[in-house]
């Protein structure tokens, strides 16, 4: 089992639009690659006293690194272009990317 995990902090003027905008649009798009056979959405809790927004761990889980592989370099480039277009450089929240296999 593989674990892809997109950890984003998004800042609170954008916050409303941006999560419903990935639950309702993003998530059904990366599911509907079929390279994932499930996914989970976890807010994160404990964070520094500076930090600002609110920071989200989306977890996608594929059955092997080829089916990841897949989605990275197929799906993904377009799946991010949309998100650029929708809101923006300077509204893109910061986010990086995990991949973990399960031992």
């Amino acid at each position: 089992m593989i674990l892809y995990n997109v950890t984003i902090n998004v800042e609170d003027g954008l916050h409303d639009e941006w999560l419903e905008w990935m639950v309702n649009e993003h998530i059904p798009k990366v599911m509907k690659t079929g390279m994932f056979l499930s996914n989970k959405i976890f807010r994160i809790i404990s964070r520094l006293a500076e930090e600002t927004g609110t920071t989200y761990s989306f977890q996608y889980f594929a059955n092997s690194i080829e089916d990841y592989e897949i989605y990275r370099t197929v799906y993904s480039p377009v799946l991010q272009q949309e998100s650029l277009e929708r809101f923006g450089e300077e509204y893109l929240p910061l986010a990086f990317r995990t991949v973990l296999e399960e031992v």
